[in-house]
C-alpha cells in the first residue's frame, strides 16, 4: 500500500473502449460511475443505497475477459511470469497510480489503453475494469503484493455480483503475487516458517475496536504476526494502540523486523524490539509502505537475521 496519492493524465480524455478517464463526469461512456460525488474520498460509498453505475443489460458486446493480477512486491524481477504475461495479454490495464508505476514499460506501452485513479479510487477503478470487460475488452486490474491480500479480487467479485453478471461471464481470474508479508520475510531472514497471521491496521472497511479484538486474540497465541498499513497520517493512534496491545501479551524484548518499501528503490530494513516498536512511528521509516513482522516468544535474531523455529531442534540433534 502506499501514501502517495498523485495521478498522472492521459493524453486523450476518453479511452479505447470510451470510458472517461477523469474523475470530473458522472458517467463514463462505457457506464462506469466516475463522479466524486457520490462517495467518500477514499472511494467507499457514504449511502449504502448507492447502486453501481451500469449492469451487465447495458452492454450490447460480447463480453472480454478480468483478471486480477498481483505484482508482487514492486521490482519486475519480483513478478511472476505468469503475472507478466496475463499484462501483456490484456487489452486495458486499470489500477492505482503507483502500483501502475510498477507495471513495466515494455507492458504499458503495448496496451492499447491505460487508466489509473490517484489513492482511495478503489471503488470507482475496479467497477471501471468490470465496465471495460463487460464492453467487450481483456482487461487487467493490478495491485501490489497479491490481489487476496488486502485487495481488490474480492471487491471485484462483489462488483461483478452487483451487476447482474457472473464470474464466469468475464472469465474471471486471479494471478496471484508475492505478498508483503512474504516479501519483508524474505528481507528479514526466516520470521514465518511457523504459525504466522496477517493484521491490516486500516480501520477505513473495518472498525478499530475489531481490529483490537483480532490482535489481543492472536498476540495472546503463539504466532508471528506481520502487520500491514501500519500507519499514515490520520490514524496514529491505531499503530500507538497496536504496540500497547502487543506489549500487554508479549515481552519487550520479543523481536521485530520492519521493511520499508519492499523491493523498490527506497527500501529500509530495520531490526528492534517490541518496547522500542511505539518509537518507530515517528520516523519516516513506518507508512503505508512499511509492514512490520513481530517474532513470537521463540522468535531470536542471529547474525542480523529473524529466525522462527519450526520445531526440528525439538524431534534431531544437530
Amino acid at each position: 500500500m502506499s501514501t502517495d496519492d498523485t495521478t498522472t493524465e492521459t493524453d486523450a480524455s476518453t479511452s479505447n473502449c470510451g470510458a472517461s478517464t477523469t474523475e470530473t463526469s458522472s458517467e463514463s461512456k462505457c457506464g462506469a460511475s466516475s463522479s466524486t460525488d457520490s462517495s467518500s474520498s477514499c472511494g467507499a460509498s457514504e449511502s449504502t443505497e448507492e447502486k453501481v453505475g451500469s449492469t451487465v443489460d447495458d452492454f450490447d458486446a460480447d463480453p472480454g475477459k478480468l483478471t486480477a493480477v498481483g505484482l508482487g512486491p514492486g521490482q519486475p524481477e519480483g513478478m511472476t511470469e505468469r503475472a507478466k504475461a496475463a499484462l501483456g495479454d490484456a487489452e486495458h490495464i486499470v489500477g492505482y497510480t503507483t502500483y501502475i508505476d510498477l507495471v513495466p514499460d515494455d507492458i504499458t506501452d503495448d496496451a492499447e489503453a491505460i487508466y489509473d485513479t490517484p489513492m482511495c479510487g478503489e471503488v470507482s477503478r475496479t467497477e471501471e475494469a468490470i465496465d471495460r470487460a463487460l464492453a467487450g475488452n481483456d482487461v487487467a486490474i493490478v495491485g501490489s503484493g497479491d490481489p487476496n491480500v488486502y485487495a481488490l479480487a474480492g471487491l471485484a467479485l462483489e462488483i461483478v455480483e452487483s451487476k447482474g453478471a457472473t464470474a464466469s461471464t468475464l472469465d474471471f481470474e486471479v494471478v496471484p503475487g508475492v505478498p508483503a508479508a512474504q516479501s519483508c520475510g524474505a528481507r528479514l531472514g526466516a520470521p514465518l516458517v511457523n504459525d504466522s497471521v496477517s493484521v491490516s491496521l486500516s480501520d477505513h472497511l473495518t472498525p478499530m475496536p475489531e481490529i483490537e479484538s483480532r490482535l489481543h486474540a492472536v498476540a495472546g497465541e503463539k504466532f508471528t504476526i506481520s502487520i500491514y498499513n501500519p500507519w499514515s497520517r490520520k490514524r496514529r493512534e491505531n499503530f500507538q494502540k497496536a504496540c500497547e496491545i502487543l506489549l500487554a501479551h508479549r515481552d519487550a524484548d520479543t523481536p521485530v523486523g520492519i521493511v520499508h518499501g519492499a523491493g523498490r528503490e527506497d527500501e529500509e530494513v530495520e531490526l528492534t524490539t517490541l518496547g522500542e516498536l511505539e518509537s518507530y512511528g515517528e520516523t519516516d521509516l513506518v507508512d503505508m509502505t512499511t509492514t512490520v513482522v513481530v517474532g513470537n516468544e521463540d522468535t531470536y535474531v542471529f547474525d542480523d537475521r529473524m529466525v522462527t523455529p519450526r520445531g526440528y531442534e525439538t524431534k534431531y540433534d544437530y
